[in-house]
């Protein structure tokens, strides 16, 4: 059953620093053809998988969403209204940039079903925004919450980001303690990760990212996970952080394993048993779905052991694990028969935690989440 939808807006009007995700400048794009596109590939997907199609949650992502004029927008989702049955949608989350989050777009998203914002943040620090290639003030930042809210937008959750270049525990702290000023209902913190063919990894091959040590930045998570914790905010998977009843139900359907479908150029899906990606290139990928052909770039037939693999390494991330009722059920066999040396190594060194109902990984072991997961992928 595929019970979400991602979907791909690869524009922005500013490229920041740390990203690698496919995206282009906004300015001399077919904006109008891609979204047109996008609604092509959309009702070519649903005739195909119309039987196996449950969708409980949207999420738009890119790029920028935002990045798209009020005009845009609603072309959009009337493409998505007029292609995707949502009878059963529960969540539709857009990411947003705060200086792009205007009146209009806020009114146009509300109207249209988006009960969900993912806003990035990423720092109340200027010096930090800017060092990330950011173009919003903390000023935005608290504008745009203000305008959601009169509008009636209730679950926001805000990106924010440490082990940033330059980044002290002081500045890391005074982040944290205005994000937490905020109230919100949800909480994202990722430490950055410098990827290949971004502006820091060319920094970071000429010597010239000073990033925090390992020790700092397993501090600021530290101090991220006890304050969160001290305000009721409560960690529910490695990164993400939320008041009772606000987890995001579309993440979620990732760390399950769940299908779900990618619509967009350079967009992941997952459909039955194949592991799909789209095509990059957004001139290729409105040619292609124009033709009336799939937009795929790359797909892979997810064999029954990776299946596991995988369900270990996402299931993990969640702070309740990995049941063994739901791994038996999955998969027809119990999960020590596969993982019980794995899993008890794990836990003789206080990184894992087993009980009768389920195995995950202890509050030590998540400074080192990936180094557990990798133990869980055939040598």
């Amino acid at each position: 059953m595929i019970k979400g939808i991602y979907i791909h807006i690869p524009f922005c009007h500013q490229i920041c620093h740390y990203c690698d995700f496919n995206k282009v400048f906004f300015k001399n794009q077919p904006v109008d053809a891609y979204i047109e596109a996008l609604g092509l590939e959309m009702k070519m997907f649903v005739e195909k998988y119309q039987q196996v199609l449950h969708v409980k949650t949207i999420f738009l992502g890119g790029g920028t969403p935002t990045a798209l004029s009020p005009a845009q927008l609603q072309r959009l989702f009337d493409l998505i209204q007029e292609y995707i049955p949502l009878d059963h949608l529960q969540e539709f989350t857009s990411e947003a940039n705060p200086d792009e989050l205007t009146f209009e777009k806020l009114v146009v998203m509300k109207k249209n079903g988006i009960n969900r914002l993912s806003i990035g943040v990423q720092s109340f620090d200027s010096d930090i925004l800017k060092r990330l290639g950011r173009t919003h003030t903390t000023e935005h930042v608290y504008k745009t919450l203000e305008m959601a809210k009169d509008i009636g937008f209730e679950n926001i959750s805000i990106d924010l980001m440490y082990g940033l270049p330059g980044q002290t525990m002081d500045q890391w702290k005074d982040t944290l303690q205005k994000a937490l000023d905020l109230n919100l209902p949800h909480y994202s913190a990722y430490s950055l990760i410098v990827e290949p063919k971004t502006v820091f990894y060319n920094l970071m091959t000429k010597g010239k990212l000073m990033l925090p040590g390992e020790d700092l930045e397993a501090d600021m998570y530290d101090w991220l996970m006890n304050q969160m914790e001290s305000k009721g905010i409560h960690q529910y998977e490695i990164s993400n952080f939320a008041k009772t009843g606000y987890h995001s139900q579309h993440n979620n359907l990732y760390w399950e394993n769940v299908n779900y479908a990618g619509f967009g150029a350079g967009a992941h899906g997952y459909v039955e048993t194949i592991r799909y990606a789209n095509i990059g290139p957004i001139r290729k990928y409105i040619d292609t779905v124009s033709e009336g052909a799939f937009p795929i770039q790359s797909s892979h037939e997810v064999t029954p052991t990776e299946r596991m693999e995988e369900e270990m390494f996402l299931g993990l991330r969640k702070l309740d694990g990995i049941n063994r009722f739901h791994f038996n059920e999955k998969f027809g066999v119990a999960l020590d028969e596969v993982y019980g040396e794995v899993i008890s190594k794990h836990i003789s060194n206080g990184t894992m935690i087993s009980t009768e109902e389920s195995v995950a990984i202890s509050k030590q072991g998540r400074f080192i989440g990936n180094e557990i997961f990798q133990t869980f992928l055939e040598k």
